[in-house]
């Protein structure tokens, strides 16, 4: 009987082994499915050269499928903490998404008009009129000389945020 019992046991042994080997190759698979591949991880990163921006004019660029809102400042427009400032001048950086339902804002004159409710957002992207909760997003991004790399968070990303959600 003890030879039937020490059978019995390997084989439990031998399945349960089995089994866990299979089970752990099965989750490494899925892993490998479910990262992105590094094209896809390439792609979501974009580089825009800010020092070739004119002030007061705001530029808009795809990234992941979104508008962002790049707008260097003039000196007339006020100083907020939201601004990305590299040397002598400031930058609004910003999602150009309406925090309200999701419409694209237009430049107007001196502001970003959101014509489905009539929002309102200011040259540093704060909401000054109309239904939107809260300013424009800010996207990931950090800063080499004079050149902004969307899709890496920097510290001057993390400064800017970190002053956003003290406001």
């Amino acid at each position: 009987m003890s030879n039937e019992t020490n059978r019995r046991d390997f084989l439990g042994y031998s399945f349960a082994a089995v089994a866990a080997v299979g089970g752990a190759a099965s989750l490494v698979g899925m892993k490998q499915v479910w990262d992105p591949l590094p094209s896809v991880l390439a792609g979501g990163f974009t580089k825009v050269e800010l020092g070739e921006l004119k002030a007061g004019n705001p530029v808009t660029i795809t990234w992941r499928g979104k508008p962002i809102f790049l707008l260097k400042k003039t000196a007339e427009m006020k100083d907020n903490e939201r601004d990305l400032i590299i040397g002598d001048s400031r930058y609004t950086v910003a999602i150009g998404l309406c925090t309200h339902l999701g419409c694209i804002p237009a430049w107007k004159k001196d502001k970003w008009k959101c014509a489905c409710h009539g929002g309102e957002f200011n040259p540093s992207a704060e909401q000054i009129f109309g239904p939107p909760p809260r300013p424009l997003d800010l996207p990931p991004f950090s800063v080499k000389g004079t050149e902004i790399t969307l899709g890496e968070e920097g510290p001057e990303y993390k400064k800017i945020a970190a002053a956003m959600a003290t406001a």
